[in-house]
């Protein structure tokens, strides 16, 4: 049986995303765990885990480089916690 992978890119060499996402994601810092859930299953690798700055009961948030993301959903329907929610951007 084969495993899948994960091919970490080179952000300098990456394509940005366009101005055609017309939604993207926010994370809740209330309701985020640090589970790491978002960063496993997101398509485009544009999601990291970083240490909170005033850590409570959880030392890591979930933050998204917009700059690759193309606003697909994945890490919010994957999200355990219901703490990252799609918002539109068309204004």
């Amino acid at each position: 049986m084969e495993k899948g992978a994960t091919i970490k890119h080179d952000p300098k060499k990456s394509p940005k995303t366009g101005e055609w996402r017309n939604v993207r994601p926010e994370v809740d810092p209330n309701k985020c765990t640090g589970c790491g859930m978002c960063v496993k299953y997101c398509p485009e690798d544009c999601i990291i885990l970083k240490n909170r700055k005033n850590p409570s009961k959880f030392k890591k948030l979930a933050e998204i480089n917009y700059d690759f993301c193309k606003g697909c959903g994945v890490c919010a329907a994957v999200c355990p916690f219901k703490a990252i929610k799609m918002k539109s951007e068309i204004k």
